[in-house]
Parts: C-alpha cells; structure tokens; sequence
C-alpha cells in the first residue's frame, strides 16, 4: 500500500519544507515558523479526511481510464489541483471582484491578506452557485441511470431509475432548486447566484458532450477520450475543492500558506483515488459508491444552502464520512451474506469436503 502513497510522502516534505522557509521570513522566530508548520499540517489532514467521497468519485471515472492517463492525473493533475485551484482561482477571484490585473491580485494576496480575504469572502455566493449546481449533476446523472442495477437504498434508487427516462429531468431539478434558493436572496445576490448556477450546469453538460463526442470516435480516439475524462475529474475536483479553498480561511488568510496545506491534501487525495482503482475496492465493497454519489448530493445541497445560510465545513464533511461508513458497513454486511448463502461443497458419497 505505501507505494501509493510515496509520491504523496515526497510532496508532503517539499511542502513542509517550503513552508518552514516562508514561516521563518514572515515572522523571523523559531515559533511563528512551527506555527505556520502547524497550520499547513492541519489543512493537510482535513482537506484529506473531508474529501474521501472526492476520491471515491474520481476511481469512478478513472477506472475507465488507461493505466497513461491515470499517472498524467497523479502528475499534470496534481499540478492544476495546486497551482490552479489553490493558487490561480483565488487570484482570479480577486482580480475580477476587484477589477485589478492578475500582478495587482499577487500583490494584494502578499500585502494585505485580511482585504484578499475579504475579497474572497465576497464571492460565495457565485462560488456557492457554480460549485453546487454541476455536483448536483454529478450526482444525479449517477441515481437517475436506467442502466444502474445495483441499489443500496432501493426504496430511493429504483423510483430514481424509473424516472430516468424523462429528458432534461436533473437539469429541471436543479433549475428549480436555483431559484428556489435565489428566492431567499436579495435580488443582486440573486442574480449572481442563478448566474453562476446556470453557468453550473453549462459546465456540466459541456464536458458530458464533449466527453460523448470523444467515445464517439472509438478506439482511434482512445487518447482524446482518455483528455475527455481527464478534463472531467479536473472540474469534479474544482467543485469539491470550491469549499475547502474558502473554509482554509478559518485557519490563514495568507495564499501561500493555505495553497500549501490544501496542496498537501490533494495529493493524498490522489493517491487514494488510484490506490481504490487498482486493488478494485469500488467492486468489492459494491455500495462504496453508492455512499460517495450520496455525500455530493449533501454536498450540493449544502453548498447552494450556503448562499443564505451559514454551514460549517465540519458538517460537510462529517455528512460525507457518515454516508460513505454507511455504505461500506452495508458492502460489508452483503458480502457476508452472499459467502453464507454458498453452498459447502459436498463429496460424491454425500460427505462433506474439509477445505
């Protein structure tokens, strides 16, 4: 198991490295570096504990994937999930909240953390919107497949599967759920909020198209298939991540420190997701997935909620564990009944066998 992991141990030392270095020229004393030490460590370990379901989501797709361009998802992934979402999205935030160019957005994250937070801070709502909408796609494309044969809450799940034939439903839920929530808002944020959710859901049916155009193509589009689903984990992880990038300012209001942290967390996360693939967990505990596609629906339905009212990210992520201990605990308890229900082989004189 740890060489799934080695790469993620690596990582974690440059990162701590990297942040011993910079806790020592923000504070120039032994405590404020082990405090900064501190705070990287703890976003580490809660972006990895509270993103189980991410991981469980991403061997999902990239089990379908080629050996290739799972270890371009460990490698270019890792990239885009550090520089991109925890770097360069809320530098982007900024400099379009702010209407500054992208140097005057770094100099602001290095100068005034408190205004670049507050700044960040600002942009929930859309971030709430964008975020919550394409993960309640995610989410129910997986409960509203008429092809799914396999339910874990069947009094839920097979009336899902019944209503699958009925096109445009999700993005009808959705929609409704939009405005449903724009509702509580006042009208500017409303506005933002349905934008962005519409933008959402664009997203969404955006990479499932360009996804199908892919498969399409057959096996002499295999690599541009493999980009399809490799684009499709990287906006999946933006969604998930949304939370985690703003909850991280609990804790710091410093760019650096917090891209560090959570950079520390989606690695492992990363190395989770390809340790589920290649020992074939999802096919053995059958309803693993089930409880992951369960956590984004909360997921989803928190994170839209979260326009109007305050949740905390414990919540979220606690929700998220429950479901997915659930699911395994069921997996395991069906696959001990379905080893009872064989029969002992038997001896032709009727004995039975000692095995």
């Amino acid at each position: 198991m740890l060489r799934y992991y080695k790469g993620s141990f690596i990582f974690t030392g440059i990162c701590l490295a990297l942040a011993g270095w910079l806790g020592w020229s923000l504070t120039g004393n032994v405590i404020g570096m082990l405090g900064i030490l501190w705070i990287v460590m703890v976003l580490g370990v809660l972006e990895t504990s509270l993103s189980f379901d991410n991981a469980v989501v991403n061997a999902t797709v990239l089990r379908g994937m080629t050996p290739v361009w799972r270890q371009r998802f460990l490698t270019w992934g890792i990239l885009i999930a550090v520089f991109g979402m925890r770097i360069v999205f809320p530098l982007a935030i900024v400099a379009i909240a702010a209407k500054m160019g992208p140097i005057d957005a770094v100099m602001l994250a290095a100068t005034d953390p408190a205004r670049y937070e507050e700044i960040i801070r600002g942009a929930h709502t859309g971030i709430a919107g964008f975020g919550g909408a394409f993960l309640a796609m995610v989410g129910l494309t997986f409960f509203l497949d008429e092809e799914k044969e396999v339910h874990w809450i069947g009094l839920i799940e097979r009336p899902c599967k019944g209503l699958s034939g009925i096109n445009g439903l999700a993005i009808g839920i959705v929609l409704l759920t939009l405005y449903g929530i724009g509702r509580l808002l006042e009208p500017d944020e409303a506005m933002t909020f349905l934008v962005a959710g519409i933008f959402g859901l664009l997203t969404f049916i955006g990479v499932e198209i360009f996804n199908g155009l892919l498969e399409a193509r057959g096996k002499a589009g295999a690599a541009m298939a493999g980009l399809g689903g490799f684009l499709y984990l990287e906006v999946l992880d933006a969604s998930f991540s949304f939370d985690g990038v703003i909850g991280a300012f609990a804790l710091s209001n410093n760019l650096f420190i917090i891209a560090l942290g959570l950079g520390i967390g989606a690695m492992f996360v990363r190395s989770m997701t390809v340790m589920l693939v290649e020992r074939g967990t999802l096919t053995e505990y059958r309803f693993l997935e089930h409880g992951a596609f369960y956590a984004i629906i909360a997921l989803a339905a928190i994170m839209l909620l979260s326009a109007r009212f305050h949740i905390p990210e414990t919540i979220t992520g606690l929700i998220g564990a429950v479901l997915i201990g659930l699911a395994f605990w069921a997996s395991v308890r069906s696959n001990r009944a379905d080893g009872a229900a064989e029969p002992e082989p038997v001896a032709p004189t009727g004995e039975r066998l000692n095995i």
